[in-house]
């Protein structure tokens, strides 16, 4: 396809997309009950949804996707879709791994002809696809709420391709230090996976540490798609041995199961903190499984940060919201997020009418600057800042369960 004079793309161009190739859990039914309204004769609008499927760390991409299409799900049964238009996602398996990202990007754009990017989920495969978005520029193709809080599509040249709606690593990182410092830790390790993402949680760390003049006493690795049952007692022992007192993991529920249970079980009970990726539903829903069998509780001094509210805060009304249409076990702090970022799209795509072109979208998701999705911290979008959201919630376990910690909001630059 020719990159030169393309025109911008509208919805209508998106009614060959074949009905068969849209993946939805909207078959039949959603959460509360209600049946699912039938498909209109209006095009529908179809998102490209990336995201690992399949292998050790599925468990991110089900629950992620889970929560945005029993959104969409409810948007298309309650009110005929947006301006009469069915919101469908079209889902590829990427493995967590960079080069079938690669190629499910590319057939979205060329191929599928989708209307944006959604719900990608990593850093080693969103980065891989930065490039093509660049590429496609005349298209106005645009990525919205990838599942990372790395640097690479924050940063020019490829901010303007990608709506981040989730707080960054950096954030995240900085709120976990601090929260450590604050509670007499100096003598901190990293548990970090070893390829772009764990990279960008270690550089977070160290950043958040020279503020008070600190930096990691040691970093230990695990590759990428490692399982819960491989034995992480190295790392366990290379961070005790150097004197750590406390430990950050940059890391997935697996493999920062496996580091806490071989911790545990060696008597090594420092506080260990992840970050919002790892999936902390999944990791200590792991823990718990291993406590029974090993006869110790596993989910002891553990502290995690998130990017949305404890999914059991009715307090919020988005919270609510996804409550009232989420089935009990299926409630998580991954799938919360997937809501928010559906809520977010869907109010965008209100505000660019009925038949709107790809720019146009652009256009609507920058103008969501100040508005609330529910969570009582308005989005920051603009056409100069892609970054909606920088608040950091901290949980830690009581009882095998994350229960909220210190509710952390964004500081001024100038105290950073």
């Amino acid at each position: 396809m020719s990159r030169a004079n393309t025109n911008v793309r509208s919805l209508g161009r998106l009614a060959t997309v074949g009905v068969g190739c849209i993946w939805a859990l909207s078959a039949a039914t959603d959460a509360s009950g209600g049946d699912i309204a039938s498909p209109t004769n209006m095009p529908a609008i179809v998102v490209g949804v990336s995201n690992v499927q399949s292998g050790p760390s599925s468990d991110l991409g089900h629950e992620l996707v889970l929560g945005s299409q029993t959104y969409f799900d409810l948007i298309n049964r309650r009110d005929g879709g947006i301006h009469g238009r069915r919101i469908s996602i079209l889902l590829k398996d990427d493995k967590y791994e960079p080069d079938p990202a690669v190629k499910n990007t590319n057939e979205f754009i060329e191929r599928d002809e989708v209307f944006f990017l959604f719900d990608y989920v990593g850093t080693p495969t969103l980065t891989r696809t930065l490039p093509l978005l660049r590429y496609y520029q005349s298209d106005n193709i645009v990525n919205v709420a990838p599942l990372t809080g790395a640097d690479p599509q924050r940063l020019p040249p490829y901010s303007q391709f990608v709506f981040n709606v989730r707080a960054s690593y950096r954030e995240e990182t900085r709120a976990l230090v601090r929260y450590f410092h604050a509670k007499g830790y100096r003598n901190l390790g990293i548990l970090a996976q070893a390829d772009a993402y764990g990279k960008s949680g270690e550089l977070g760390v160290n950043d958040a540490l020279a503020v008070f003049g600190l930096s990691a006493l040691r970093t230990v690795t695990y590759r990428r798609n490692q399982p819960f049952e491989d034995d992480m007692s190295p790392q366990v022992k290379l961070l005790r041995d150097a004197g750590v007192d406390a430990v950050i993991a940059v890391g997935v529920y697996g493999p920062s199961a496996a580091f806490i249970r071989d911790s545990r079980m060696s008597g090594w009970n420092v506080p260990i903190a992840n970050l919002s990726f790892v999936d902390a539903v999944a990791m200590l829903a792991k823990l718990r499984e291993a406590s029974k069998k090993l006869g110790k509780d596993l989910t002891l001094n553990l502290i995690n940060g998130q990017v949305v509210p404890s999914p059991d805060d009715l307090s919020y009304p988005l919270v609510a919201e996804y409550r009232a249409h989420t089935a009990a076990g299926d409630a998580t702090f991954i799938g919360l997020e997937g809501w928010l970022n559906a809520v977010i799209v869907t109010e965008a795509l209100r505000r660019a009418g009925p038949d709107p072109s790809r720019i146009g979208f652009i256009h609507a998701m920058e103008s969501l600057h100040g508005w609330d999705p529910g969570i009582g911290t308005p989005l920051e979008f603009s056409p100069t800042n892609h970054e909606g959201l920088h608040r950091v919630w901290l949980t830690r376990t009581a009882n095998g369960r994350w229960i909220p910690e210190e509710p952390q909001r964004r500081e001024s630059p100038a105290n950073w």
